[in-house]
């Protein structure tokens, strides 16, 4: 029998029923008017998948915060539990890197498109390949797994636990200080830095990121762009 999490107190844990994809099952929980702190999960099939339900008091356009700042939780909770060799990085576009290579990708959903609006609620998941997909990674160089990259003692319930921790921890950190300390740190853990991005129809060298955490890029004609990043989220519909 799978051992249920245990999370701090004000959230709730769902797990996922067989078939359910926790991030539609969270999005369709908040569409209904479940309460804020909704974490549906599953940890089986080879993968950990998550997703937590916020009821924003913040217009959109600083909300969308909860994006990046969620995955800079994952990224801190797998850096507490893994061995020191194994870094992971983060794509803008909501990309997470072990070792430079895919292990899984985060997302978003919310109430409104307006970034003035406050929305009605707001759900931010991930999915992180823990298993390897096949028995010769090396046919995709360009995708691992978490016990790929020697973390075959994380414990995926330990650490959903601790990513639930860790990102409370900078919830609290962005409420008290503001987006500065988040802003700061996801910008260390940027995998773009030096290199080029592509964006839609756009493709050049990133820049980095303003203060609601938008991209900042040079088009290879010499123009700079400037998207924000409420246009990855996915909204109602």
């Amino acid at each position: 029998m799978t051992q249920s999490p245990s999370f701090p107190p004000l959230l709730a844990g769902l797990a996922a029923p067989p078939g359910e994809v926790p991030f539609l099952l969270a999005r369709d929980q908040a569409r209904g008017g479940c309460d804020a702190g909704l974490i549906v999960h599953d940890m089986e099939g080879g993968a950990l998948r998550a997703a937590i339900v916020f009821a924003p008091e913040v217009p959109l356009s600083r909300a969308v915060a909860m994006l990046p700042l969620c995955a800079v939780g994952l990224q801190n909770a797998i850096g507490a539990l893994s061995p020191p060799e194994v870094g992971m990085h983060l794509d803008w576009d909501g990309g997470l890197r072990l070792n430079g290579a895919l292990c899984g990708r985060m997302r978003a959903a919310t109430s409104t498109q307006d970034p003035k609006e406050v929305p009605d609620w707001l759900v931010v998941g991930f999915e992180l390949t823990v298993l390897p997909a096949n028995d010769a990674p090396g046919e995709t160089p360009d995708e691992t797994s978490l016990y790929g990259e020697g973390c075959g003692d994380v414990d995926t319930l330990t650490l959903l636990e601790s990513w639930v921790r860790h990102t409370l921890v900078w919830i609290n950190r962005w409420a008290d200080e503001g987006a500065g300390p988040l802003h700061r740190e996801w910008s260390g853990l940027a995998w773009h830095a030096d290199k080029e991005v592509r964006q839609g129809e756009l493709q050049g060298k990133y820049l980095g990121i303003d203060e609601d955490f938008g991209l900042l890029m040079r088009a290879e004609d010499g123009t700079s762009h400037l998207i924000p990043m409420t246009r990855l989220l996915e909204t109602d519909s």
